[in-house]
């Protein structure tokens, strides 16, 4: 067991967009600048090998049902930490719901302060899985948010059984915007996973299979074009989620028609995402796309231009 290396962490992990339109469940990014942060301390009034979550709003104190408190018991476990008690809390800096990672960005800052606080003995692939535990409890088991969360940058779940994390390299020279547009709508991950389609045709799979194959390609490139055309093309998600969300496919069209290379939903959405290489023109984009949610889906949006993290969860 190994012993407590300071007193207190904090950590921060950034937001995320999962699936990248044709990577269903198996791609994923980290967005610079949006995150949550968590904080670990040893407390000698919570008992030994136990966590308990002292500060958080809106979410549940019960670290059984928090995402944070899952994960960060689960890095317990794999320490076997069992001589001292931490209290953890948690400020939310992303929208429960949005899209946007929100349960994995917690559960990744919390599985990373409580490995630091213990002299940083554990893996990336096992930070993944502790945090995996909590992403299991609250949406699924998909590691499409928690790998880049922790990683930083894109990445790609080669596998699950075993869990195989492929980190897929941007050039660190090209310039790449995600304009993000957050509509005021609850897109609950559960209802959105009951909304596909349980059998696909032969067809649909080449389709979505070669589209996968051109994104991954496209990052490796550092082409932010080819990306958008990918990131647009998928025929099996997205059109059975777009529909559930007002105005959705207006503002992807008003996304391309402002000069987007691409535009999809953010994980089980209600959040949009655009690329773009300029910030400019994302801003610019931005403004098209709120309005898109306003006039055609009578919602209120608000957006956020950022580029790739290529960091991951850290110390801070």
């Amino acid at each position: 067991e190994p012993e407590p290396v300071t007193t207190l962490v904090k950590a921060f992990a950034p937001a995320t967009v999962a699936n990248l339109g044709p990577g269903f469940d198996f791609l994923g990014c980290a967005v610079d600048g949006l995150g949550d942060i968590v904080s670990v301390k040893v407390d000698p009034q919570v008992h030994p090998g136990e966590i308990c979550i002292s500060d958080i709003s809106k979410l549940s104190k019960n670290p059984l049902w928090n995402c944070a408190g899952i994960a960060a018991i689960e890095v317990m476990k794999m320490l076997s930490i069992r001589s001292v008690g931490l209290s953890l809390s948690l400020e939310k800096g992303l929208p429960l719901g949005s899209g946007l990672g929100s349960s994995a960005a917690s559960a990744a800052a919390a599985a990373v302060a409580v490995n630091e606080l213990f002299g940083k003995k554990l893996s990336v692939e096992e930070l993944v899985l502790a945090s995996l535990k909590s992403e299991e409890k609250v949406s699924g088991y998909h590691a499409d948010n928690v790998a880049p969360s922790i990683m930083g940058g894109f990445v790609l779940i080669g596998s699950y059984s075993p869990l195989e994390l492929m980190p897929l390299k941007f050039p660190a020279e090209k310039e790449l915007y995600f304009v993000l547009v957050t509509p005021e709508f609850e897109a609950p991950t559960k209802k959105m996973r009951a909304a596909l389609p349980t059998e696909i045709g032969m067809p649909h799979h080449v389709w979505n299979c070669s589209q996968a194959g051109a994104l991954v390609a496209s990052v490796l490139q550092g082409d932010v074009v080819g990306l958008g055309k990918a990131l647009s093309s998928d025929k099996i998600v997205e059109p059975r989620r777009a529909p559930l969300i007002p105005g959705m496919e207006a503002v992807k069209r008003a996304a391309i028609q402002a000069g987007a290379f691409g535009c999809t939903i953010s994980g089980a959405g209600p959040t949009a995402v655009a690329v773009i290489d300029d910030e400019q023109t994302g801003h610019l984009i931005a403004k098209h796309m709120i309005d898109a949610f306003l006039h055609v889906g009578n919602l209120k949006a608000s957006a956020n231009v950022k580029q790739l993290d290529r960091l991951g969860a850290r110390r801070i």
